[in-house]
């Protein structure tokens, strides 16, 4: 396994890769590794002889500053974590001035509208870092492929368009939600959950799943209410947002048409820890 820090260094390896005819994938995390970026891995090692996984804490896509100083920096344990896949791996773990050189911030990007709500609208210029971030990253070393899980599902989305803005000749995929025995979803916020929150978060999967069991007899306004009070009742947790929404264009759902897909997203707080997940229901 390589571990790297220098955008040169990344280069030079990369086209050594390129020399030998060989693809590259790519996995790009914030670090504090665990099961679900194993499974974006898998899935980008089963087309990709190399992937580069790179470690970066992007600080313009936190709006909350309390949250960019808190998010788990643990690069030795991350490093020891990939180290069984040896030479198929490589860790890029730049330094912020490696990636954003003397001007940390965001461009601004219009993505048709999906930046805007839910985790745009909570979070206020996150997509934007978001964007500029994997924008820079990308054209470090231009991978074939880059993989992100569904968990961050308005986020992937918000990639391929980007993708698509830069005019980049990247495939942007999509995998699975990696979850827990006990449905939880796999963060890496999940690692400053105490003993007792993680005791109560596998409800906020369990809620979603009582809304894809009522979908079809529901409409989005009475799931939504029932989602409300269960939260309501619940002790330890605290609705930020529920929605149901369009998946292609992530607009809230006002009446089911029988040829449209739909997801149901949710935002909880957990003591200061906040924790989203999704899922389909169509």
């Amino acid at each position: 396994m390589h571990l790297i820090y220098s955008k040169k260094e990344l280069q030079d390896l990369v086209a050594m890769i390129r020399r030998k005819g060989q693809s590259i994938g790519f996995v790009p995390t914030m670090g504090a590794l665990h099961q679900g970026h194993t499974s974006l891995i898998v899935e980008a090692l089963k087309k990709h002889p190399v992937v580069v996984v790179s470690i970066f804490v992007n600080p313009t896509q936190f709006n909350n500053a309390q949250d960019l100083e808190k998010y788990p920096r643990t690069l030795d344990q991350d490093a020891q974590f990939l180290s069984d896949y040896k030479d198929r791996v490589v860790i890029y773990a730049p330094s912020t001035r490696e990636v954003y050189k003397n001007t940390v911030q965001s461009t601004p990007y219009n993505f048709e509208g999906i930046e805007h709500v839910m985790e745009g609208e909570h979070r206020p210029g996150h997509f934007d870092g978001v964007g500029t971030v994997l924008n820079l990253l990308f054209r470090q070393f231009m991978p074939d492929e880059a993989f992100f899980g569904e968990k961050d599902y308005q986020q992937l989305l918000i990639v391929k368009k980007l993708v698509s803005i830069e005019k980049l000749a990247i495939k942007i995929t999509g995998c699975p939600i990696h979850r827990q025995s006990d449905g939880l979803a796999m963060s890496s916020r999940n690692k400053r959950l105490t003993p007792e929150q993680l005791k109560v978060a596998p409800f906020i999967y369990a809620s979603l799943q009582m809304a894809k069991k009522r979908f079809s007899t529901k409409s989005a306004l009475e799931i939504k209410k029932m989602i409300e009070q269960g939260y309501a009742q619940h002790e330890g947790l605290e609705l930020e947002y529920f929605e149901i929404a369009n998946i292609k264009n992530l607009k809230p759902l006002s009446r089911k048409r029988n040829n449209q897909k739909y997801r149901a997203f949710i935002a909880v707080f957990s003591g200061e820890i906040r924790l989203i997940d999704n899922i389909a229901l169509n």
